[in-house]
């Protein structure tokens, strides 16, 4: 079992009761357990118009998560990927509807229209008003002849469910969600598909490739394409949506489809409102989990023309925790940094030498990067030789602004541009180092003694000793046999990283929360970053 269950058949009753659970009160729920899986607001008196809507279970928050006032009156559930029955919709519209009627808002999908289509009939002819609107949202697919309903149904809860909250009629509340779906279009991209509760995960997408257009279910898209990027993924779909767009303002939706992380979703907001699109941006929405599918690693985008009447919909504030707000989208600002802490760049001088020599160090940190990030992800999490990596460039981009001439200065100035640019404690570490070094060499140390007295105050601050299974296993031996030359100190700095592979505790780093039999036979990737570096200066 690779999913956090109990029962594959109570999957969707067991996550619907927690829900409640969490709900301070605000939900509740039809009896008729599991044929009859309706969510409902407890406040809800029936005076205004109902908006009900719905699906398969699969798409948390969707859409149980967006009931409550302002937008969803009930969310009928049912199973995962599957429409809910004629009897279970009908029961969310007899338990909600009054004399002013009823909105069902329906995705695309034959099950689902089938099944909210003749429970709406069954209503009607109760006596009960009831309309019914088809998102259509997804313009991967062009040539079929319905297109499925993705994300942008959301921006159809929100308005009607505003219009309905504020006291229109059934029929103003209809047109205006019509008007949101005519206007609507949706593109998805995904890297994988999902996982249904209890079954294998499908392996459609190779490895480097990402899917454009593939449904909330797992559907196949319209093409697989080669996927080397965020910004390259972006515009894949801001070229699907620009065709489909007229030069008007926008307000954009940026859905989560489930197992992309927050990070990732930020990245790809970034690339979405820095693209050729993003300036017809005025609003968006998330990026969040909105309308996923399951735990496919993917996104959605969906746009709707911004109008006066739509702009006020969306900016009117719910209380649901799934949805996050529509904001204003604005350009980065940024303010000084506080006194004290502005860099204070060194006098840059020239030496050919000293160029050389720094680029070299720097070039063959960046060769290692691949190496230690897989030696890393043995014993840590995977990114020691892209953070050395990035120093590195750092480095060869600064290299002409640094003082050359004068190795003082230069310790002080890498020390001052590693805090800079490099991330995580070993950043740190290693700008005391230098720094340590540089203040050393002021006082007229030789070079060797300079990078011991740097080593000795990284000791001090960080509190590793050698033997604790970081780079000073390898670094304090090259240090102290550099006297005898840059190939004496190499060979202590590989017999000192090679010996990091039988320290099975480590006693300092990621790697002291790390078993003895993960540890057992791999180098320490700080150690062998230092003693590859001895090694390649001393060939």
């Amino acid at each position: 079992m690779t999913q956090f269950m109990n029962k594959r058949e109570n999957i969707v009753t067991e996550a619907i009761d927690g829900t409640l659970m969490a709900s301070a009160g605000r939900l509740v729920r039809l009896d008729g357990y599991p044929h009859i899986r309706v969510v409902m607001r407890t406040d809800w008196d029936k005076s205004k118009v109902a908006i009900v809507s719905g699906g398969g279970s699969g798409h948390e928050p969707a859409h149980a998560g967006f009931v409550g006032p302002g937008m969803l009156t009930a969310a009928v559930c049912g199973d995962v990927f599957a429409s809910p029955s004629v009897d279970a919709v009908l029961a969310g519209i007899l338990a909600t509807t009054g004399p002013a009627g009823c909105l069902l808002v329906v995705q695309n999908y034959t099950g689902d229209r089938l099944n909210f289509g003749l429970a709406a009939e069954r209503a009607r002819a109760f006596g009960l008003k009831v309309d019914m609107v088809i998102v259509d949202d997804d313009i991967a697919l062009p040539n079929l002849p319905q297109s499925r309903g993705l994300a942008g149904t959301l921006f159809v809860h929100k308005v009607a469910g505003y219009l309905a909250e504020a006291g229109a009629d059934l029929a103003s509340v209809t047109a205006a969600a019509q008007k949101v779906i005519v206007g609507t279009k949706s593109i998805g991209m995904s890297l994988d598909t999902c996982t249904v509760p209890g079954s294998a995960k499908e392996s459609r997408i190779p490895h480097g490739k990402a899917e454009l257009g593939l449904g909330i279910h797992g559907e196949p898209g319209v093409e697989q394409i080669n996927f080397t990027s965020a910004e390259q993924a972006m515009a894949a779909m801001v070229e699907k949506l620009q065709s489909v767009t007229e030069d008007t303002p926008y307000v954009a939706l940026l859905n989560n489809l489930g197992a992309a992380s927050v990070l990732e979703m930020s990245v790809l907001s970034y690339e979405l409102l820095r693209s050729d699109l993003g300036r017809k941006i005025r609003f968006i929405v998330g990026p969040a989990a909105l309308m996923t599918s399951l735990d496919m690693r993917g996104v959605s985008i969906s746009l709707c023309p911004l109008t006066p009447e739509i702009e006020t919909a969306l900016l009117a504030p719910v209380a649901l925790a799934a949805w996050p707000g529509c904001m204003a989208v604005a350009a980065p600002k940024t303010v000084a940094l506080p006194d004290g802490l502005a860099p204070i760049r060194a006098i840059p001088s020239a030496h050919a030498g000293t160029h050389a020599f720094l680029v070299k160090c720097c070039r063959n940190i960046l060769s290692m990067e691949a190496d230690l990030n897989a030696l890393d992800a043995k014993s840590g999490d995977g990114d020691t030789g892209s953070t050395l990596a990035g120093a590195a460039q750092a480095l060869i981009d600064a290299v002409d602004l640094l003082p050359l001439a004068d190795h003082t200065q230069l310790l002080r100035a890498i020390g001052m541009e590693l805090s800079q640019t490099m991330g995580g404690s070993s950043g740190v570490l290693l700008a005391i180092f230098f720094s340590a070094a540089g203040d050393a060499a002021s006082s007229g140390l030789t070079m060797r003694d300079a990078l011991r007295a740097g080593l000795a105050r990284m000791q001090q601050i960080g509190g590793a000793n050698l033997g604790d299974r970081t780079m000073i296993d390898a670094l304090m031996p090259a240090l102290d046999a550099l006297s005898a030359g840059l190939p004496a100190a190499a060979q202590a700095a590989r017999q000192g990283a090679d010996h990091t592979a039988t320290i099975t505790h480590a006693k300092a780093g990621r790697a002291a929360y790390i078993s003895a039999g993960q540890l057992t036979g791999h180098n320490d990737p700080g150690a062998e970053a230092v003693a590859r570096l001895f090694e390649h200066l001393a060939s």
